[in-house]
């Protein structure tokens, strides 16, 4: 319900105390919280004892404690704690019912020592009946014990052992179990097992030999008294009041030192002193990190795009943190640094940390906040392939075999209405296909000279000349692109490319990117580290065959930082490789590093990032909009899809609309020749096809012309 990612269980080391552990550890894992500590407590734990357990859990940063013990330890733990300065500001402390059934026995002293202590207790309706023996049991201890002024209520458990007497007599009395019968000790087990009925602590019945309650009390022990702030069942959860149990939450709890508003958790420090977090002192890439030092004031400070983001993320946690930044020496390396988090000597560790898993088993790492990958850096040389077939480039592959298939589909389509009709569209078959091919193509120079007949094959040429156009005109601005302005392309493609030319490979000295290459099939004298961005660009220019490299391999980050200072001339190449980014560093169970990885998620601080990154890296759309490789000026299929859908479906429909024509029109001769061909589908089929190719229609309109003419 507060949402602790981590606590300490301490149990009595008793069969009653274990018992529940394991299973009690196993659902906070479901619930996404840990127990950093599970300690056992001998029943006869001396003072220094326990003193020596508590000093160890305060050491510790987790401050919600799980207690699981009978009262009478318990109450000594408390103590014990409430001397420690425990039971104060920030620590909670969630006691089981073993303790929280008999809060109501306790005395004065033990209370004060419980002071925001959360507890459960079966809840006991307060009927007539358990008021008039709560009257009765104080007047009885009164008698008893007349030295004592301030008799407590009766427990639970009280009650229980009451209801527990009255199910032994009632079984006695109900099933007439005699001392004297043979077997009596399994029939009275027999009777007590079948007693029900209502005792003061409820509904008394046995199942298995278990008490069976349903539903329990939260209790908050504040002053003198517990008091109730929410109740749980098992098929409702926890509930704020037992008359409305869709109204889910609890009422308000005044945790340890009288505070209203519930701590969180954990404390980043057990001394309360600042957060020490761990900085790189590293030389080249200042952009990420950068750590100068003042001789003046001997004083040192910490600059750069991680530094940025660490406080950005911090700024927007729920609750405040105090921290300092602590710079290494420039001889310390990543790996000790992450050491120092994970033996507790810095609590955390900012800089350009690359997520990896063998770092994970030592530290936590927040969620990635930079992006995540590997690449290569390049030279862009002039394209010096001004071949004969240049006029190919601007259109790609798919898109000129697509305009060639238009091409023919929209001539077939103006052949097929035309034929029957138009005399000009006659001929052999090599000569109707020299139409159609000679129609359609004629359309590029619109230097068509066939006579349209009908209304249909008009309104499709006019929509496939459209296309043309666009086609011809996008066709000619992209190539005199390419042949007026100085194109560039990237020296290497592929990381297959470098192996395969035997070429050299730059990387970062001390990076995990120098592994990767050797796992990728490099041998380790092809591979050079450099320190420095001037060395990268130095070692790209003089290039593989001259003492430099081919080609520098290394993090996104890194090489974006590269090109944000020198754009002209490199490119960005081949795949991203899947690598695990920069995170922060945290020791393993800390809260703060889920924390800080839900603030990287929230919308204002991704805002917030854009600006940082923009800030030390520039504007990362300016170097690629001064670097403009061919493929820039060629034009694909996507780019025209909607053209040729429309011209696309324009011809089917018309071709349909013409069929429909031709089949209305010729319906009686078509079913005179389908009335002699009976025997085959493929002869109705060629009938069918020996209709449609036919030019009476034709010959007849050319008759009537010839006749109009000489009238």
């Amino acid at each position: 319900m507060f949402k602790w990612r981590t606590a300490s269980l301490i149990y009595e080391d008793s069969t009653y105390g274990a018992g529940i552990t394991p299973e009690l550890v196993y659902i906070l894992q479901g619930y996404n919280t840990r127990v950093t500590d599970s300690l056992a407590l001998p029943i006869d734990a001396t003072e220094s004892y326990l003193d020596t357990l508590l000093y160890h859990l305060k050491e510790n940063s987790t401050r919600v404690f799980i207690v699981h013990m009978l009262p009478d330890l318990a109450a000594r733990v408390f103590h014990r704690a409430s001397v420690a300065n425990m039971m104060s500001d920030g620590y909670v402390w969630i006691a089981t019912a073993g303790i929280g059934s008999a809060v109501d026995s306790l005395g004065p002293d033990r209370f004060h020592d419980m002071q925001g202590v959360v507890t459960f207790r079966p809840y006991v309706p307060a009927t007539d009946r358990v008021m008039n023996f709560t009257v009765r049991f104080k007047e009885r201890f009164l008698l008893e014990n007349s030295g004592i002024r301030d008799v407590p209520n009766p427990s639970v458990p009280l009650l229980w052992a009451y209801d527990t007497a009255w199910s032994l007599a009632a079984a006695i009395n109900k099933y007439s179990v005699s001392s004297s019968t043979p077997g009596t000790g399994r029939t009275l087990l027999g009777a007590v097992l079948n007693t029900t009925f209502d005792g003061l602590a409820g509904r008394f019945r046995l199942v298995n030999g278990q008490l069976q309650l349903s539903t329990y009390e939260v209790v908050n022990i504040i002053g003198k008294s517990a008091r109730t702030v929410g109740f749980w069942t098992p098929e409702s959860g926890i509930f704020k009041n037992l008359k409305a149990t869709n109204e889910k939450g609890i009422k308000q709890i005044l945790w340890p030192g009288d505070l209203a508003i519930a701590p969180s958790g954990w404390s980043m420090s057990s001394t309360g002193r600042p957060l020490r977090i761990a900085v790189p002192s590293r030389l080249g890439f200042n952009q990420l990190v950068e750590v100068s030092y003042s001789l003046r004031t001997n004083t040192s400070f910490v600059t750069g795009y991680c530094i940025d983001v660490f406080d950005a993320l911090v700024k927007n946690l729920p609750y405040p943190v105090a921290y300092q930044y602590v710079p290494s020496t420039i001889y310390s390396s990543y790996e000790e640094l992450l050491s120092l988090v994970f033996e507790k000597k810095a609590d955390v560790m900012v800089g350009d940390t690359t997520i990896s898993m063998s770092r994970m088993n030592k530290v936590a790492f927040t969620m990635p906040f930079t992006d995540t990958g590997l690449s290569m850096i390049v030279v862009l040389k002039k394209d010096s392939s001004g071949s004969m077939w240049i006029f190919l480039q601007p259109l790609t592959s798919t898109l000129w075999i697509t305009s060639l298939a238009f091409f023919f589909l929209t001539g077939f389509v103006v052949w097929a209405i035309e034929h029957r009709i138009n005399p000009e569209f006659h001929g052999t078959p090599w000569q109707q296909f020299g139409i159609i091919f000679y129609f359609a193509f004629s359309t590029l120079v619109f230097s068509h000279k066939e006579k349209l007949e009908s209304n249909l094959s008009r309104f499709v040429v006019i929509v496939w000349v459209f296309v043309v156009l666009i086609l011809t005109s996008s066709y000619t601005a992209s190539l005199t692109s390419m042949l007026t302005v100085q194109r560039l392309q990237p020296t290497v493609t592929s990381v297959q490319d470098l192996l395969r030319n035997g070429d050299r490979v730059g990387y970062q000295n001390g990076s995990i990117v120098k592994y990767w290459l050797e796992e990728m099939g490099f041998h380790k004298k092809d591979l050079l580290g450099y320190v420095e961005v001037e060395e990268y660009a130095e070692a790209l220019q003089r290039g593989s065959g001259n003492g430099g490299v081919s080609a520098i391999v290394d993090e996104v980050p890194y090489l974006k930082i590269f090109l944000s200072k020198y754009c002209e001339g490199y490119t960005m190449v081949g795949p991203t490789y899947k690598l695990g980014g920069f995170g922060f560093a945290f020791p393993i169970g800390s809260p703060m590093a889920h924390d800080v990885s839900q603030a990287i998620m929230t919308p204002a601080v991704q805002q917030e990032m854009a600006w940082i990154e923009r800030k030390w890296f520039g504007d990362p759309g300016a170097c690629e909009s001064k670097s403009g490789g061919i493929n820039s000026f060629r034009l694909s299929f996507s780019n025209f899809g909607g053209l040729f859908l429309i011209t696309g479906m324009t011809s089917g429909l018309a071709l349909l609309i013409s069929l429909s024509i031709f089949v209305y029109q010729e319906r009686d001769k078509l079913r005179a020749a389908l009335s002699r061909t009976r025997s085959m589908s493929l002869q109705r089929l060629h009938t069918w096809l020996e209709r449609l190719g036919s030019t009476e229609h034709t010959k007849s309109t050319i008759n009537h012309q010839e006749a109009d003419r000489r009238v």
